[in-house]
């Protein structure tokens, strides 16, 4: 076990888009919308966790390299009974951001989940996937 020697792998651009989705209550989804939620603007609290979460992602993923992120950017879409979240991770690097925008969304979901726990027990983070990344061999759109 050990981390993946990149010391011979030229610098390129790259990027990585990941989503993910956070089931909740249509009544809690409307009060996100409205920013009305006790603890405060939910969008904005996740999309700083989300972006921290990119910067930090080497030092909570064991053998992950350390990354110069040029770029880390979430969006949200409220829709009935749910939000998506996407991220986009960008970097000049040896390796890919995979993970930093994975660990972008994680970050964005459990930040909605901690600020509306309160008003839904239920809650429900699901569907976190890497949906496209560019730059390096391993193309995926």
């Amino acid at each position: 076990m050990g981390m993946v020697d990149i010391s011979k792998k030229d610098p390129t651009e790259r990027t990585a888009r990941a989503t993910g989705i956070v089931y909740l209550k249509a009544e809690v989804a409307e009060s996100i919308k409205n920013k009305n939620v006790p603890k405060g603007d939910v969008l904005e609290a996740a999309k700083i966790a989300g972006i921290l979460g990119a910067k930090k992602t080497s030092d909570m993923i064991p053998l992950c390299h350390p990354i110069p992120i040029e770029f880390a950017g979430l969006e949200f879409f409220i829709e009935r009974e749910k939000v998506r979240i996407t991220a986009e991770v960008k970097t000049l690097a040896k390796t890919g951001v995979e993970m930093e925008a994975l660990t972008a969304v994680s970050m964005a979901a459990l930040t909605i989940y901690d600020m509306c726990k309160p008003l839904d027990k239920e809650i429900m983070i699901s569907d976190i996937r890497l949906v496209e990344k560019t730059g390096g061999k391993s193309e995926k759109r």
